[in-house]
């Protein structure tokens, strides 16, 4: 209960900023170069010795797709979007028939705003991956047990679905996680597409469609990564309550994983007709700092989309 007024207080003593942040957030701009959500300085000199150690592989091997591709993720971990985005534009010039490139392309154009470049690149990448054989993604910043969890198909269809959500483009959404559920045969990829797949339906009002897409969720899942994900839909079936999961939520307030539930819960008062909880639910999103995660971006979006 403490947290829930602190936040509220919060929002209410940041309302003249966070119109002022909103207003500014409508040029893709004003996020090229924008300060990333802080991390701690061991983290910080991490990313950047790592990013240091990439640039040297890539010139040491200047032929070579997957190094130039390194050096765009390290550039973009450490929230140097710009940079990232023409370093991948760059490596695209010399091997523009490597779909990896346009995915992690068009994942750093919505995290900047670019949602029309990103779904272009998006596109591209799907067509140079149709008939191919999914291979497993490396993570760039693995998990606590080491276990990469995504694929580059599944990444393609997923960062996809939601560029044309984010645009309330909801029917080419729908098609994208479509695709996207095809290859989510992990519990984190199903979880993960599960959830988008879900919110996206019940936007179109297809809720009988939208209930059977929470048949294979259970109570034991083995998740890694996507717990917010899964509280989120465990949500949906009745298993956990709003109060329950707000309350979790709050408790890490500051993370990427916390605003993916409160976006969950914020959506699902929207299209539950409680608009006025929705809205207060996104503004306390907003009033934070992290602007780079999709739950972040998605409750900007729809709060344009609510003026």
């Amino acid at each position: 209960m403490k947290a829930a007024i602190l936040v509220v207080l919060l929002v209410a003593a940041n309302s003249i900023s966070l119109v002022a942040t909103t207003s500014q957030s409508n040029s893709p701009s004003a996020f090229l170069d924008r300060q990333p959500p802080p991390v701690s300085p061991e983290a910080g000199r991490e990313m950047e010795a790592r990013l240091d150690e990439a640039r040297a592989r890539y010139r040491e091997n200047p032929n070579s797709a997957d190094a130039a591709i390194w050096v765009g993720r390290r550039l973009a971990y450490p929230g140097r979007f710009r940079e990232a985005i023409d370093a991948y534009t760059e490596a695209i010039g010399k091997f523009p028939q490597d779909a990896r490139l346009y995915r992690h392309r068009g994942h750093r154009y919505i995290t900047t705003r670019q949602f029309a470049l990103a779904i272009a690149d998006l596109n591209t990448a799907a067509r140079l991956t149709k008939g191919k054989p999914d291979e497993p993604e490396p993570d760039g910043q693995p998990n606590a047990r080491n276990i990469p969890t995504s694929t580059l198909q599944f990444n393609i269809w997923y960062h996809l679905g939601l560029a044309h959500y984010l645009t309330g483009n909801n029917a080419k959404a729908l098609a994208a996680y479509r695709q996207c559920l095809k290859v989510s045969n992990t519990p984190d990829r199903l979880v993960a597409t599960s959830h988008w797949l879900y919110m996206t339906l019940r936007r179109l009002n297809r809720s009988r469609e939208a209930a059977k897409v929470l048949t294979p969720v259970g109570l034991q899942m083995d998740i890694i990564e996507n717990r917010g994900y899964y509280r989120l839909l465990l949500m949906y079936k009745g298993s956990v309550s709003p109060e329950a999961l707000r309350d979790e939520a709050l408790k890490e307030a500051s993370s990427a994983g916390a605003y993916s539930i409160l976006y969950g819960l914020g959506n699902w008062y929207l299209y539950s007709k409680r608009r006025n909880e929705a809205i207060r639910i996104f503004q306390e999103m907003l009033s934070g700092n992290q602007w780079t995660s999709f739950g972040y971006i998605a409750a900007e979006a729809d709060m344009k989309r609510l003026k």
